[in-house]
């Protein structure tokens, strides 16, 4: 097996691509080793020393580095890829059981129609993008009234020092040509 390392514009977080399914559907970040209780392979890597965050997409995972440790990348990437290894030669599930995915807000008529338009561009033109970077960006709601946006930063851009830019100067402004009726964007943690 021969997993790709790719560096991200966050340098707390590199991707990792084992060439095969991640997940097979959707997302999931790992913020705890009691969230990382969910897969087997999170919880692999959580174990490892530096080990403070992980996202999975759909071929890719990234590993966030704690902020605190002493460990380089250098010291990090050979037990992280061992652990990837030993996880896809088990033959195990990388998730234990299926997760429910809250109930989002049912939004009806224009309201419905501008959330649609804001959840396709973000589906086809902005999470491509970012997946390309270790990251994802998921829809939380919006609010008609102000013309506000609310985003979840997912992964590499989770804290990225570059995440605030990519909203403002790239979502932001890609979100105000195609729906007007948005007028900004805010981050939720």
């Amino acid at each position: 097996m021969f997993i790709q390392t790719e560096a991200t514009p966050n340098p707390d977080v590199i991707k990792f691509i084992p060439g095969q399914e991640v997940l097979e559907s959707g997302t999931k970040e790992f913020r705890s080793a009691e969230e990382a209780k969910a897969s087997p392979l999170a919880e692999a890597l959580f174990a490892l020393d530096g080990v403070a965050g992980l996202f999975f997409g759909s071929d890719f995972l990234t590993v966030r580095r704690s902020p605190d440790s002493d460990l380089i990348w250098a010291q990090l990437k050979p037990p992280i890829l061992a652990a990837i290894m030993d996880f896809y030669s088990s033959g195990q599930p990388i998730l234990r059981e299926v997760a429910v995915k809250k109930d989002d807000i049912v939004y009806e008529g224009e309201l419905g129609q501008i959330v649609a338009e804001i959840k396709d561009l973000l589906d086809t033109r902005v999470r491509p993008a970012v997946a390309q970077d270790g990251g994802d960006i998921e829809f939380d709601s919006f609010d008609l009234e102000s013309g506000t946006l609310y985003l979840h930063m997912r992964g590499a851009c989770s804290g990225c020092p570059s995440s605030s830019a990519t909203l403002r100067q790239g979502v932001e402004s890609l979100m105000k040509h195609y729906v007007p009726e948005v007028k900004s964007i805010e981050q939720v943690l």
